[in-house]
């Protein structure tokens, strides 16, 4: 889902950019990727994620995949000034992921899931394309804070088939992804890290 004028607006603002860099230095705490890895984000609007991927984790190259292809073509202009790690953008979705199976080190995601009809796909999708041991950084947010009775009016997010944290969670699990520990989350939102399980160690298990 493409978001609407009044959420355009927020993740462009330099209050938006703030919380990711914070964010972005949480996954580093938490996380790191060995030299030469490719990394995916999800979602990734204007750009600012996959700046803050590359300043933090310095990856081989970044691919970034976004539905508004104006989105694409304000990253594309904020491009300028970076190292020579190359940014791959395309426009797609990530219900439906354009790229092979088992060929990203690291996906990340700024809170792209809830905007997904079938967000349950979305995580299985992620799966796929994760190598073995592979990692997923992700900030997602729950109703209480998108679909309360104001923002509900302003946003536009689907309504059916909506998750809180124990749905995400064992969503995760279950599709062979371990939380590690250390992760934050609230009645609002959930800001962690996850690992993708080896399907040798899914059989043994």
């Amino acid at each position: 889902m493409i978001v609407n004028w009044p959420e355009r607006i927020w993740v462009n603002s330099p209050v938006r950019r703030y919380v990711q860099q914070q964010e972005g230095r949480f996954f580093r705490r938490m996380s790191t990727l060995a030299p030469g890895g490719k990394c995916l984000e999800i979602g990734c609007g204007c750009g600012v994620g996959a700046k803050i991927i590359n300043q933090a984790f310095a990856p081989a190259a970044i691919h970034a995949l976004d539905l508004d292809v104006d989105m694409l073509y304000a990253a594309k202009k904020k491009k300028n000034g970076w190292n020579n790690v190359p940014l791959h953008l395309l426009a797609g979705d990530a219900q439906e992921l354009p790229y092979p199976d088992r060929c990203f080190d690291a996906v990340f995601n700024y809170g792209i899931i809830h905007h997904l009809e079938n967000w349950q796909k979305g995580v299985a999708e992620i799966v796929r394309v994760l190598k073995d041991g592979g990692v997923f950084f992700f900030e997602e947010i729950y109703p209480p804070l998108y679909a309360n009775p104001l923002f509900r009016r302003i946003l536009q997010h689907p309504r059916e088939n909506r998750f809180h944290g124990p749905e995400y969670r064992a969503a995760l699990a279950e599709s062979g992804l371990r939380l590690l520990d250390g992760y934050k989350e609230s009645r609002f939102a959930i800001l962690g890290v996850a690992v993708k399980e080896s399907e040798e160690c899914e059989v043994r298990m």
